[in-house]
């Protein structure tokens, strides 16, 4: 585990979108970063969608990135 330098206004969001969804602070940050991390590697899946591929993903083989691009639910015939 390693330490984030984050600025002081992002830790305040953190903080207020980790009490509104019942996170700690850490599996709140976590969560975006899985988020963030997917919808940079598929553009073109909306919210919804990349949620819905994040529990299957957790569900599988946990969101290990190596995983994630050899996950089967990746192919190319779609990801729905």
């Amino acid at each position: 585990m390693g330490i984030v330098k984050i600025s002081d206004l992002m830790h305040e969001n953190l903080r207020i979108a980790s009490t509104a969804m019942s996170r700690s602070i850490n599996a709140q940050a976590e969560h975006w970063m899985k988020i963030g991390m997917l919808a940079e590697i598929y553009p073109s899946l909306n919210h919804q969608e990349l949620t819905r591929l994040l529990m299957r993903v957790e569900r599988d083989s946990g969101a290990d990135l190596a995983q994630l691009l050899d996950h089967p639910l990746f192919n190319s015939q779609g990801i729905a």
